[in-house]
C-alpha cells in the first residue's frame, strides 16, 4: 500500500459571502491549517464560491469575498505543498456529479434539511400562503452539491460545526444509495469530525458569531478597530472584586479559544478571584493582537498581489481535477453514461 493510500483524507470548505472573522478561524480555518502541516493527511480546501450564489447575489461581494478567504487561509500558514487549495468553480466535474447525486436523493431527504425547514417555518410564522414563497433550489438542494463536494474526493473526515453534521449524514445517505443503486464502492462514506470545545463562537452580542447577526470581529481588522470591538463585547454588571462565571461568558469563551491550557486555568483563576471586565477585554486584546499581528501583516501583503493568489488556487485546480476527471469518467460508466469506443 503507498503512502498516499494510507493518508486520511479531510475536506473542509468555506462560503465565499463575508469577510473571515474569528468564529471562521476558531471553527474551520485553525484546525484546517493544522491538517495541511500533517503529512499523514491529505487536506482539500475550496473556497466553496457556487454556494455562495444561493445567498448572494452581488457579484463584486463573492469576488471580493473569494480574495478575502483565500489570502486569510496563506496568511494563517496554510502548506498548499501538502494541501490541495481550490476554488470550487474551477472543477466542472462537481456540478455534473451534483447532478448524478440529485438523481439518486430522495427529495424526502431533502424536505428535511434543517435550512429549507427553517425556511419553511419562516413563511409560515409569517402567514404566507405558499410555504416554499422565496426558497430557490439551490437552498433546496445544496446539501447534495455539498455532497459533491465531499465523495468527489472520498473524504473521510470532514471537520463541521455541531449544525452541519446533518449535512455529512445526509453525503453518507446519498454516496450509499450510489454504491448500492450502481454496484459498487465507488464512494468513501465520510465521517463528520465536531470539536465541542472551539465549534461555535461567540459574538460581540452573546449569540453565536455570524455576518447574519452583524456581531463578528474579523479577523484581520487593525489593531485599533480591533480593541475597540473587543470593548464592545457584551458582559453581565459584576462588579470588580466580585467573583465571575467563565460558564457562557463570551470573553472567557474567546480567550480559550487562542489560549494554552495553562493560559485558559490561569484565566479562570483570575475569574474567581473576581477580575474587572474592563482588564479582561484588555488582557484578550492583547493575547488577540499578540497572535494575530504577523499574520495580519502577510494578509495585507497577499491583498496587494492577487495574481500570486490565482496562480495559487490555479495550482490546486489543476491537482484536484487531476484526481477529480478520472472518478468521473468511472462514474459515467457506471450510469450508463460512458463513450460508445
Amino acid at each position: 500500500m503507498s503512502a498516499a493510500s494510507q493518508q486520511t483524507r479531510v475536506l473542509t470548505g468555506i462560503t465565499t459571502t463575508g469577510t473571515p472573522h474569528l468564529g471562521n478561524y476558531v471553527g474551520a480555518i485553525k484546525p484546517a491549517i493544522a491538517a495541511s502541516q500533517d503529512p499523514s493527511v491529505q487536506s482539500y480546501y475550496f473556497l466553496a464560491d457556487l454556494h455562495a450564489l444561493i445567498k448572494c447575489q452581488d457579484p463584486k461581494r463573492v469576488q471580493e469575498s473569494r480574495l478575502e478567504i483565500a489570502a486569510t487561509w496563506l496568511a494563517l500558514g496554510l502548506d498548499t505543498d501538502n494541501a490541495i487549495f481550490y476554488r470550487q468553480s474551477d472543477i466542472p466535474e462537481i456540478p455534473e456529479l451534483t447532478w448524478m447525486l440529485s438523481c439518486v436523493c430522495a427529495k424526502g431527504l431533502m424536505n428535511r434539511a434543517h435550512a429549507y425547514k427553517a425556511a419553511v417555518a419562516e413563511n409560515e410564522s409569517a402567514g404566507n400562503q405558499d410555504p416554499d414563497k422565496g426558497i430557490t433550489m439551490g437552498l433546496f438542494g445544496y446539501p447534495v452539491l455539498m455532497a459533491a463536494d465531499i465523495l468527489m474526493f472520498n473524504a473521510h473526515k470532514v471537520p463541521v460545526g455541531r449544525d452541519q453534521i446533518q449535512h455529512i449524514e445526509m453525503a453518507r445517505d446519498v454516496g450509499g444509495r450510489f454504491n448500492h443503486l450502481f454496484k459498487g464502492e465507488y464512494f468513501t462514506l465520510p465521517e463528520a469530525v465536531v470539536d465541542d470545545e472551539v465549534a461555535v463562537l461567540n459574538g460581540l452580542d452573546g449569540r453565536k458569531m455570524s455576518k447574519s447577526y452583524n456581531n463578528t470581529i474579523p479577523l484581520f481588522v487593525s489593531e485599533k478597530k480591533l480593541l475597540k470591538l473587543v470593548r464592545k463585547i457584551k458582559t453581565n454588571s459584576l462588579e470588580p472584586g466580585e467573583p465571575k462565571d467563565t460558564e457562557g461568558c463570551t470573553l472567557f469563551q474567546i480567550y480559550s479559544a487562542f489560549a494554552t491550557r495553562e493560559e485558559r486555568e490561569a484565566m479562570r483563576s483570575e475569574y474567581a478571584n473576581g477580575i474587572g471586565w474592563g482588564e479582561v477585554k484588555n488582557r484578550l486584546f492583547e493575547h488577540l493582537d499578540a497572535q494575530l499581528r504577523e499574520p495580519r501583516e502577510r494578509y495585507m501583503a497577499l491583498m496587494e498581489d492577487p495574481a500570486h493568489i490565482e496562480s495559487v488556487l490555479q495550482k490546486g485546480a489543476e491537482r484536484a481535477r487531476a484526481e477529480a476527471a478520472p472518478l468521473m469518467d468511472k462514474l459515467r460508466y457506471a450510469v450508463g453514461l460512458g463513450r460508445f469506443v
